[in-house]
């Protein structure tokens, strides 16, 4: 039986790389030859999940054509997130909760997006509609994913439907979600011991707003003012990352865990997008955005109606 691969974004976050391996799971017990990979290293809240339910990392592929010719997508959609030869490979299935853009196939696909917080709350539906039990092991994981993109139910993206799961998974996992849930997201907020290579690409995604190329990078701390410590060697990174990719903005974004507000890190010739986009002046390529942790909600629309209406 020909394999399939699952794999996620790359700069893989927990819900990509759990999303990935929960629904290689229920593809297996389908009967599918399903194999979970990853296009990126693991950061440190993953391995914390990954470690608390003794679950190994998938493999890291860097190619996927050379090993399979039918793939499916995990907590992604556009082109340009994903693996550098996705061209080459069939899409077969796609699970996501982002906007869908720069996608198209020549075949009709499954294709599931819900308007949820987290992939992970789909995929329970799934295994629900399958008839298929979840593992503790493998509840867990869900668990953390969901926890990860709703900063603990506290993003504008957590939707009822995200709780519920949550509190289903948790019991199956027999974990206290807001504990654990915590423990978690410290553990990636710890942020003293990256690079600045790591600080800015960890979890960054590059989008296409209007005629734009945009690259967003996210962060998350409980101390913003450490990370703008190293202001200077982050831009001069940042400049360099622009320089070779060809980008007309890069953002990166520091979002305080604990008060749910975020100070951006803007450059690049098109930096005053943001400014429009909030109504509020860059000081020292710095925009402070109180209330602001989703990238997805919060910034991604905004910022791509200012660049499509700028023009």
């Amino acid at each position: 039986m020909e394999k399939v691969l699952i794999f996620g974004h790359k700069n893989p976050d927990t819900d990509t790389i759990t999303s990935a391996i929960a629904y290689a799971e229920l593809k297996k017990a389908l009967g599918v030859n399903a194999e979970a990979i990853r296009l990126g290293d693991i950061n440190d809240e993953t391995q914390f999940a990954l470690d608390q339910f003794k679950i190994a990392a998938p493999r890291l592929v860097t190619a996927v054509a050379a090993e399979a010719s039918h793939v499916i997508l995990v907590d992604h959609n556009e082109r340009q997130q994903s693996a550098d030869d996705i061209a080459s490979v069939t899409v077969t299935e796609v699970i996501d909760h982002h906007r869908i853009a720069n996608f198209e196939t020549s075949d009709p696909i499954y294709y599931r997006a819900e308007p949820v917080g987290c992939t992970a709350t789909i995929l329970n539906k799934l295994y629900k509609e399958h008839g298929v039990a979840i593992k503790p092991e493998i509840a867990g994981l869900m668990l953390s994913a969901i926890v990860s993109d709703s900063l603990l139910f506290k993003s504008p993206t957590c939707t009822e439907e995200d709780i519920i799961a949550a509190r289903e998974l948790a019991e199956i996992a027999g974990v206290d979600a807001n504990v654990y849930g915590l423990n978690m997201l410290k553990a990636g907020a710890d942020l003293s011991k990256k690079s600045i290579t790591e600080l800015i690409s960890l979890d960054a995604k590059e989008f296409s707003m209007g005629t734009y190329k945009v690259e967003i990078a996210q962060v998350n701390t409980v101390d913003t003012a450490e990370v703008l410590l190293r202001q200077a060697e982050l831009e001069e990174q940042i400049d360099a990352v622009i320089r070779e990719k060809e980008l007309d903005l890069f953002i990166l974004i520091v979002t305080d865990i604990l008060t749910n507000n975020s100070v951006a890190l803007v450059l690049g010739e098109e930096a005053s997008l943001v400014e429009r986009a909030y109504g509020i002046e860059a000081t020292n390529h710095l925009v402070y955005l109180e209330g602001v942790v989703s990238r997805k909600k919060q910034v991604v629309p905004i910022l791509t109606d200012t660049a499509v209406h700028s023009k």
